[in-house]
């Protein structure tokens, strides 16, 4: 993607210069990207567009750091003595802005090298000519991943993991879901309607400056993340348990279906955040602060939902920090909180009744061995297949078992799709007899 200019020439060093710090921030001190974002006094002070370029900036950055640091290393007269970091990030954004954001090269370098002290200028100014000049390889997007997360992806996937790491360094578009008259809003918001239901933009723009935001007619939503929701079938009516709720959306979809929803979250912020977004599209549902592994109720629910917390791997294409935040001893913390979540949600499903179970992580770990192991030992439940109809003819989504699992590279000439993985199983009427 090209990241247009700073709307005002004078002011592109001092954006620049906050875009490496809100870059470093979460590169070094491991600051969540929309934290560093909002505690910036000085992103939130630049105008609209610049806050905007700035953003854009840190964000490729932090999609590209790997490959970034192997080019400046293969510049280097003594790769192996450690480069001052502060140089490293700057020839980081430098070298971002050449070869991945679409800046032409002399802006690029001469606005990069403003940000280095004087003493470090020459070296900053040769490296990135040199970048702009030789056409050097570019190594590959694996480079961007740590070294854990590759070797779990390469133990899942074999060699798919190249194209999941490519894949997901590429920026997602802009996807929407409508409560209503998909056809009509298309053709409002300028965007493709999907064979799912989902309206894509690659162009979005300001998302609050779109038609329909400020009338609560639509939310932003990946594709991916409202299958779960699709595979439902018809909800009018319905009792459901949305657990883990927040930020919403799949609340939105259970709501504007006609189902009687009870969303439940875990802190007053999550079940704010749940609320906020409800009321702005006009929709309605009980919601309850809670830790959804203890709550419980009177009444048992038709369906269960499950979006379950996790490493969140599969949106590395909308949240690059998510590449430098992670760490390998996540997964196995995760991979508890999702077993004690699961088996607690089996025990809200009326007999007869369905839970869907859903995470945006691409390890297998946390999504087909969680229910592979959950179905062991819950012999009351069984899978009921998906069929490739029920999610828009994507068949290549579908799992030898009826699953759904989606992969970065998938629709490729759509845009792609998050990494998704989805079971819909259903409880018996009756457990099954033991022998005697």
């Amino acid at each position: 993607m090209e990241i247009p200019l700073s709307s005002d020439t004078n002011n592109e060093t001092n954006t620049r210069t906050i875009a490496l710090r809100i870059f470093s921030n979460v590169h070094r001190q491991h600051q969540p990207l929309d934290a560093a974002l909002s505690l910036d006094a000085g992103w939130k002070s630049l105008a609209v567009r610049d806050r905007a370029f700035a953003r854009l900036l840190a964000t490729h950055t932090l999609r590209h750091h790997g490959q970034c640091s192997l080019l400046i290393k293969g510049c280097l007269t003594h790769p192996d003595q450690p480069l001052n970091e502060d140089i490293h990030d700057i020839l980081c954004l430098g070298i971002t802005q050449i070869l991945f954001a679409g800046v032409p090269a002399h802006a690029a370098v001469n606005s990069t090298v403003d940000l280095a002290p004087e003493k470090f200028r020459p070296l900053v100014n040769a490296i990135l000519r040199r970048i702009g000049r030789d056409k050097m390889p570019i190594p590959p997007a694996s480079a961007n991943f740590p070294g854990w997360m590759m070797s779990m992806l390469r133990k899942d996937w074999g060699d798919k993991a190249e194209d999941i790491a490519k894949a997901s360094t590429n920026e997602a578009p802009l996807d929407i879901s409508v409560k209503e008259n998909p056809e009509e809003w298309a053709t409002k918001l300028e965007a493709t309607l999907l064979p799912t239901g989902t309206l894509r933009k690659t162009k979005a723009g300001l998302i609050p400056d779109l038609p329909g935001h400020t009338e609560g007619a639509w939310w932003v939503q990946d594709l991916a993340a409202s299958l779960p929701v699709r595979l439902m079938g018809n909800l009018k009516g319905k009792r459901i348990f949305d657990l883990c709720a927040a930020p919403g959306g799949k609340t939105a979809q259970l709501a504007s279906r006609g189902a009687n929803v009870i969303a439940i979250d875990r802190t007053p912020k999550r079940v704010a955040l749940l609320e906020n977004t409800l009321s702005r599209l006009g929709l309605s549902a009980e919601t309850v602060c809670a830790d959804a592994g203890l709550w419980t109720t009177g009444e048992l629910a038709d369906a269960v939902l499950l979006d379950a917390p996790c490493s969140s791997i599969g949106t590395i294409r909308r949240h690059p920090d998510i590449l430098h935040l992670k760490q390998p001893t996540d997964i196995p913390h995760f991979v508890t909180i999702q077993a004690h979540l699961l088996a607690h949600a089996a025990e809200l499903v009326r007999p007869g009744g369905y839970l869907v179970y859903c995470t945006c992580s691409m390890l297998k770990d946390e999504s087909e061995l969680q229910v592979a192991r959950f179905l062991e030992n819950h012999k009351d439940f069984k899978r009921l297949p998906v069929l490739a109809g029920e999610i828009g003819g994507l068949a290549e989504a579908i799992t030898p078992e009826g699953d759904v699992r989606t992969l970065p590279f998938m629709m490729k000439e759509a845009g792609g799709i998050d990494g998704f993985y989805i079971a819909r199983l259903k409880k018996t009427v009756s457990p099954p007899t033991k022998p005697a």
